[in-house]
C-alpha cells in the first residue's frame, strides 16, 4: 500500500500492474529524454547572442520536427512495447476459477460470490472511534473481499444508484461501476497480502468514505474462510 512521501506507484501485487510499472518506466525514459534535449535548445538560444538566419525560417527543421514525434509516438505504441499488449492484457478473461459480484451503494460495497449458492456480505468502512491498533483509517472495512492467490479471478462490477468505481491501485484494477450496467475485468494475486482501494469515482457526500479491501490467501485457507461463511449464512 501507499505511505507517506511515496513518489511512485505501490508494489506489483499481478501481472497486470507489473506491465504497466515496465510501461510507465519506458514511457518516462523518453519523456526525460525528449525534455532534456527541448531543455538544452531553449538554454542555448536563450545564452548565445548570436543569431542564424537560416534557422528562422527553415523547411528542413519543419519537417524534422513533425515526422520525430510521429516516429516516437509509433515506437511507444508498437505491439512490441508495452501500450498496446496491456490493453488487450487488461481485457482478456479466460476460464476464471473464482466471479465475484461487486456492487456500489452510497456508500458501501456489497460482494457476491456467484459460484456460491449464498456467499456473499456488505462491506462497510470501519468508523475512526473503532479502528485498533495496526488498522489504517479511512482504508479498513468489516468484511474483507478474500481471494485465492495465483487464481484467475474476474469481477462483475454494477452499482445500486450512482456511479461508482471498483479500483485497487496494487493490482493494476479499476472499473466503473455503472447503474444498470454489468461491466467486467479480471486479474490474479500473485502474492499473498492484504491490498487496499477506494472508490475513484466522485458518488456523493460519502464518496471518501468507500475503502475497497481485497485480502489474497493459499487456495486451502481460502476454501476454509468460505467453508466457514457458509456455515454463518
Amino acid at each position: 500500500m501507499a505511505h507517506p512521501t511515496q513518489l511512485g506507484f505501490q508494489d506489483a501485487a499481478s501481472p497486470v500492474m507489473e506491465e504497466l510499472l515496465h510501461f510507465h518506466d519506458h514511457a518516462l525514459m523518453i519523456v526525460f529524454l525528449i525534455s532534456t534535449l527541448v531543455l538544452y535548445i531553449i538554454v542555448a538560444m536563450v545564452s548565445t547572442k548570436l543569431t542564424n538566419k537560416y534557422i528562422l525560417d527553415s523547411q528542413e527543421i519543419e519537417i524534422v520536427w513533425t515526422i520525430l514525434p510521429a516516429v516516437i509516438l509509433h515506437l511507444i505504441a508498437l505491439p512490441s512495447l508495452p501500450s498496446l499488449r496491456i490493453l488487450y492484457l487488461m481485457d482478456e478473461i479466460n476460464d476464471p476459477h473464482l466471479t465475484i459480484k461487486a456492487m456500489g451503494h452510497q456508500w458501501y460495497w456489497s460482494y457476491e460470490y456467484t459460484d456460491y449458492e449464498n456467499l456473499g456480505f456488505d462491506s462497510y468502512m470501519v468508523p475512526t472511534q473503532d479502528l485498533t491498533p495496526g488498522q489504517f483509517r479511512l482504508l479498513e472495512s468489516d468484511h474483507r473481499m478474500v481471494i485465492p492467490m495465483e487464481s484467475p479471478i474476474r469481477v462483475l462490477v454494477s452499482a445500486e444508484d450512482v456511479l461508482h468505481s471498483w479500483t485497487v491501485p496494487s493490482l493494476g484494477v479499476k472499473m466503473d461501476a455503472v447503474p444498470g450496467r454489468l461491466n467486467q475485468t479480471a486479474f490474479i494475486a500473485s502474492r499473498p497480502g492484504v491490498f487496499y482501494g477506494q472508490c475513484s469515482e466522485i458518488c456523493g457526500a460519502n464518496h471518501s468514505f468507500m475503502p475497497i479491501v481485497v485480502e489474497a490467501v493459499p487456495l486451502e485457507y481460502f476454501e476454509n474462510w468460505s467453508s466457514l461463511m457458509l456455515e454463518d449464512a
